[in-house]
């Protein structure tokens, strides 16, 4: 047991070690999110804050704020094909510990990199004029970590699927980028259509906004106006979510390493 945690950890530190190092990924992995803010919140907030009945900025603090978590952190994980690439994830899997403490250890390792991210941006977001109460900074660190563990998930599972990080280059955004509007980051989920609807249902990312914003308005009367699940039901789809995208990514990942 002390062995997996060592390597969880480690390979968890050599992550956030990179960042520190790569300082230009943390600036440029906040401007997107930033802009969102502070253009969309910001400066929509008087005009569509009055239509909707709540304030845009913080509707839209929260879309982003679980957006860049969960993205972040998917992308992230990218980097296991650049360490396939350089023969380095081969010796990961030749050692004696765990596969899924491998992959544990990339996927925590990328959430630390993401609350890092989300930190800057909550900041960001109270100089914008977004107000927390101490209960809701509380509830955002385990939710946080939920939106992180999802997207690493899924960001693994994707990744376990292809063999280059050219390719990944070009598929991922794909995969994320609908994302960001089928969720409810930055619109009202419940006005969508039908048919986007049924769409919005099978994406994952909408499960961390729903969650995330179920838990920052609980309590409060514009509950029922932004969110769509409670936040137990989501917390058991992120939890589905999550183990099923681990199970299948780390089988199919394994398996592709053992055939090179």
């Amino acid at each position: 047991m002390t062995k997996e945690l060592n390597a969880i950890f480690t390979i968890a530190f050599r992550d956030v070690t990179k960042l520190l190092r790569d300082r230009v990924r943390l600036i440029a992995s906040l401007i997107f999110p930033l802009i969102f803010i502070g253009v969309l919140g910001g400066g929509l907030n008087q005009s569509f804050g009055e239509r909707l009945g709540y304030s845009y900025l913080t509707f839209i603090f929260t879309g982003v704020l679980a957006q860049v978590l969960f993205s972040s952190t998917a992308s992230g994980v990218i980097f296991l094909l650049e360490d396939r690439e350089n023969d380095f994830s081969k010796e990961l899997f030749v050692a004696p510990v765990s596969p899924y403490s491998i992959i544990f250890g990339k996927i925590f390792g990328e959430s630390l990199v993401a609350v890092t991210q989300g930190v800057a941006i909550v900041l960001f977001s109270v100089l914008l004029g977004v107000r927390f109460t101490l209960l809701q900074i509380v509830w955002l660190v385990p939710i946080a970590l939920a939106c992180t563990l999802l997207g690493g998930a899924f960001g693994f599972l994707v990744l376990a699927n292809l063999n280059t990080q050219r390719r990944a280059n070009q598929i991922f955004p794909f995969l994320i980028f609908p994302q960001f509007f089928l969720s409810g980051a930055f619109n009202p989920a419940r006005d969508f259509p039908w048919y986007l609807t049924i769409l919005s249902t099978i994406t994952p990312l909408a499960y961390g906004v729903d969650l995330l914003r179920g838990v920052f308005y609980r309590g409060t009367s514009e509950f029922s106006e932004v969110v769509i699940r409670s936040p137990i039901v989501n917390l058991l789809f992120i939890a589905f979510l999550f183990t099923l995208f681990i199970i299948i990514g780390t089988a199919l990942f394994v398996k592709n390493e053992r055939e090179r």
